[in-house]
């Protein structure tokens, strides 16, 4: 027998507030690392590769644990895992702060990377349970949402006030009394939901779906980085191979550790490409913006930092219209529609040449910001309310695994098409007379030619400052319009494949979820 949606009351909203803690954190942990290396790179002392790992490890950790740790919560209890997870996390927060080696940092943040899998799919299965009327939940997500990008945003300010009074090892501590009020107030305002119909945890499929995804994953950002390599493409066929065993194991077991049926629902699996592929085409042009401000224009870090706030402020104001939009139109109208808007943003970015043009890039981004919201939200919620409630922290796994996939498809990918734009054009446009030695260092990277402009100085230092400028400037826009066409082509996917669904779906709670 089936019963209405119930309606969320105080405590769930309140429980909310304590789930939007670990969100914001875990975004705040990413962006804030960056800004502490000099003096970490004083302190430790880390060589190159060992400075790539301290980098990197924590997202190879967060990419390669996230299905297991989903399907871990469904069978232990969510709020159980949560909780396990904002512990191990406060502990390995401290470990790092007081690393006393680069050895040490790098496995103290591979901890962290292990225990932030564990909160983003507690999160969100716990959101997908509580909240069951449809509309609720949509708001719920969105404030979720809304967490990650202040999280975000927070990160350079946060960490450049704390680098600027304390050591290097502060950052991590930021940490500690966010998962300490996870602690203190979870088991009161958050509730228990597991999967009463399930086995024990099958290890086996546990390692060949971390396999998978780190093999992936370091490809990707290796190639990312270093261009393609034999060890790459090797970490990536053997990351897709272990992938295709694994889907073959699950189809076999009798109750499989991750349920492949998932991806027959149509809304799922359309909601989870459409997000690696809307996250694909942010990252490859996004991830440059940064360094054309200050590289390209010559910008400081803050005033770098306060022409990317208005598309931050954007992306929170219209995070909260999103929910309003959603019980008036269709999900594939809304989500393609905000992708088309986003589009135009991509290629308002693509017309950025210059100072006197700056204004095309920060309308640009506001646009872009704005347009993706709907996608981001409701491709979320779509993928967590398609599955049954019982399979709510698998969903939200394989919902936070297609973004980093699309992040790093977009950061190897697009990227390495950036970085070949910038090289060619650079090679054509370079002072004759400049040595080989030179040549290959300006060309590597735009801040080599930056340096090298500083170090040759004269007329021939500007030379190569305009040529460099020139290159990184064709190449951003070159990233924004492959951004365009991706999320054009998302568009027209989301609008043909999600147009069965209503504008507001009545959710029946499933009788194999049990509260605890």
């Amino acid at each position: 027998m089936t019963t209405s949606p119930r309606p969320a009351g105080k405590r769930e909203w309140l429980g909310l507030a304590v789930l939007v803690l670990p969100t914001l954190l875990l975004a705040l942990d990413m962006t804030v690392l960056h800004l502490a290396v000099p003096q970490l790179s004083a302190d430790l002392k880390p060589t190159s590769a060992q400075l790539l790992w301290i980098l990197d490890i924590y997202g190879f950790m967060i990419a390669g644990f996230l299905i297991t740790m989903g399907t871990l919560g469904d069978r232990i209890g969510r709020r159980r895992l949560l909780l396990i997870g904002a512990v191990a996390f406060a502990v390995a927060s401290v470990m790092a702060a007081f690393s006393t080696s680069a050895e040490m940092l790098i496995a103290t943040r591979a901890l962290l990377g292990i225990a932030g899998a564990t909160l983003m799919p507690s999160t969100l299965s716990l959101i997908r349970n509580m909240f069951e009327v449809d509309r609720e939940r949509t708001v719920a997500i969105t404030v979720w949402m809304t967490g990650f990008i202040v999280g975000s945003a927070l990160g350079p300010l946060v960490g450049g006030a704390m680098l600027e009074f304390f050591w290097w090892g502060s950052v991590f501590l930021l940490g500690v009394p966010v998962m300490l009020l996870l602690l203190l107030t979870g088991p009161f305002l958050l509730p228990e939901f597991r999967d009463t119909h399930t086995a024990k945890l099958d290890f086996t499929s546990a390692l060949m779906s971390v396999a998978t995804f780190l093999g992936v994953i370091y490809g990707l950002k290796d190639m990312a980085r270093n261009g393609v390599s034999l060890s790459a493409l090797a970490a990536m066929f053997a990351g897709v191979l272990i992938g295709y065993l694994f889907i073959r194991r699950q189809r076999r077991l009798l109750v499989p550790m991750f349920d492949m049926a998932l991806f027959l629902n149509r809304a799922f699996s359309t909601s989870v490409l459409a997000l690696m592929l809307t996250i694909l085409a942010l990252s490859g042009a996004w991830l440059m913006v940064f360094q054309y401000l200050q590289g390209v224009l010559g910008l400081s870090p803050f005033r770098a930092g306060l022409v990317m706030l208005p598309a931050t402020l954007a992306q929170v104001c219209g995070s909260m219209l999103v929910p309003w939009f959603a019980r008036r139109i269709r999900p594939g109208v809304l989500v393609s529609s905000g992708l088309l808007f986003a589009a135009l943003g991509f290629a308002l970015m693509a017309q950025a040449n210059g100072m006197d043009t700056l204004i095309y890039l920060m309308v640009g981004m506001v646009v872009m910001g704005l347009g993706v919201m709907p996608m981001a939200i409701l491709g979320t919620d779509l993928v967590v309310s398609s599955a049954p409630p019982a399979k709510a922290g698998a969903a939200a796994a394989t919902s936070e695994t297609a973004s980093e996939l699309g992040m790093a498809l977009g950061i190897a990918v697009i990227g390495s098409i950036g970085a070949a734009v910038y090289r060619l054009r650079l090679q054509d446009t370079l002072p004759g007379d400049l040595s080989a030695e030179m040549t290959i260092i300006a060309m590597d990277t735009l801040g080599g030619a930056l340096n090298i402009a500083e170090e040759i100085g004269g007329a021939e230092g500007e030379a190569v400052l305009a040529a460099a400028r020139n290159a990184f400037s064709l190449a951003l826009h070159t990233n924004a319009w492959i951004g365009a066409a991706i999320v054009t082509g998302t568009a027209v996917l989301t609008a043909v494949l999600l147009k069965h669904l209503p504008a507001q779906r009545i959710e029946q709670p499933d009788a194999d979820e049990a509260p605890a």
